[in-house]
């Protein structure tokens, strides 16, 4: 059953981090620049990061993968991730708190 995941990244050599970052945005949606959103399930989460530990340097460079609760509170403050007139409506609304 498909699920969302979080997965990030550190990654300390910038041929690697642009590798793992062009491999990474052919599975999962980009949240920021190493941060992404994965949706799919435990055997597709596991053929992305078998793929990952092929690129990195287990020793200097750090990748973490936490599992999203199906319906937890999803919240975002300050700019929009996508430009203005779009809406992804994977993502949570503005809080308007800061204005």
């Amino acid at each position: 059953m498909p699920r969302c995941w979080l997965i990030g990244y550190d990654i300390t050599a910038p041929r690697r981090l642009g590798r793992v970052h062009r491999m990474m945005i052919q599975h999962a949606t980009p949240i920021e620049y190493s941060i992404f959103w994965f949706y799919g399930t435990e055997t597709g989460l596991q053929a992305c990061l078998t793929e990952l530990g092929h690129l990195i340097d287990p020793k200097n460079d750090d990748v973490r993968c936490y599992p999203l609760p199906a319906r937890g509170v999803q919240e975002r403050i300050g700019c929009a991730t996508l430009p203005a007139g779009i809406q992804w409506t994977g993502l949570p609304a503005p809080l308007d708190i800061l204005a």
